[in-house]
């Protein structure tokens, strides 16, 4: 199932949605390669960019809730911590066990249904305190 970064996904904040398509194309590649059986050399690539962008898009976006003191700050990072904590498993897993439909479960339900469902909560909750301590 490929992920689509749809309107209602939009922040508002170009940065932070330029990165959540990304997150969302690293997502549909690894799934990509998932289905087409490709080797543990394709995914391990995948995994690991997908791995390293999110940490890149969480520091990205962290700066920008320190920068506008946001409210709900170390909730928000105990999150992000707690997502790049399932990928990081995902990689581990991928590592020891190789490609499998568990696996490609494992990145459907917990990396793209939680990306999509803390875009739409809580990082809707984060751009409009932006456009709030901005305007």
């Amino acid at each position: 199932m490929a992920y689509a970064f749809t309107d209602d996904l939009r922040t508002g904040n170009a940065t932070i949605d330029h990165q959540h398509e990304q997150l969302f194309l690293a997502i549909n590649n690894l799934l990509d390669a998932c289905s087409q059986g490709k080797g543990r050399a394709e995914m391990d690539k995948t995994v690991k960019f997908l791995y390293d962008y999110t940490i890149k898009h969480f520091s990205d976006e962290e700066k920008l809730q320190q920068h506008s003191q946001y409210p709900d700050y170390l909730n928000h990072k105990k999150y992000h911590e707690s997502f790049t904590g399932v990928v990081r498993e995902i990689m581990d897993e991928l590592e020891q066990k190789g490609p499998s439909l568990t696996l490609v479960f494992k990145v459907n339900q917990s990396v793209g249904g939680w990306l999509i469902n803390h875009i739409k909560i809580e990082d809707a909750k984060v751009a409009a305190h932006i456009r709030q301590h901005n305007g």
